[in-house]
């Protein structure tokens, strides 16, 4: 046989080499059934996978982490629980003590909280719930102090 083409020489293909269009009622498939992770009926729905992006940012936060002082952790267990409990005055005025006027540059550890700040304030309720579990993952004794934290401010204004 020979080479098919779309124009209307010899050989062309005709709309009879097409596969017809079932027509009883039948409709396309739904996005969902075309999922690889479709869902039977019952299941609980699987979490939005977290994007690419986000997971190089958790990457490197956790990296640098791993790095730290235990001062730098403090502080940054800090900035963590006034996330986690916005308003809270006990955690509101702990952030207050670390503010300082500085006539010189920011250092390393400065410029990675300003930016895990910015990265943070861009991840959904699912990302973070992520960075804190594979946070837990790391350094379980540090999210448990964490979760203590935040239980701790219970109750205070």
């Amino acid at each position: 046989m020979g080479t098919q083409r779309w124009n209307g020489s010899p050989g062309a293909l005709s709309i009879n080499d097409f596969p017809t269009v079932p027509q009883e009622g039948a409709s396309p498939p739904s996005l969902e059934n075309l999922s690889c992770a479709s869902q039977t009926v019952g299941q609980a729905k699987e979490p939005e996978p977290i994007s690419y992006v986000t997971l190089q940012e958790q990457r490197c936060v956790l990296s640098w982490f791993q790095g730290w002082s235990a001062s730098q952790r403090e502080r940054f267990l800090q900035d963590l629980l006034g996330k986690a409990v916005p308003g809270k005055v006990c955690t509101l005025l702990d952030s207050l003590s670390t503010l300082q006027v500085k006539d010189h540059l920011p250092n390393i550890f400065e410029c990675q909280l300003r930016l895990w700040t910015q990265w943070f304030m861009s991840w959904g309720e699912e990302e973070r719930n992520n960075f804190l579990h594979i946070l837990e993952e790391r350094d379980p004794a540090f999210v448990s102090h964490f979760y203590s934290c935040v239980a701790g401010t219970a109750g205070r204004d």
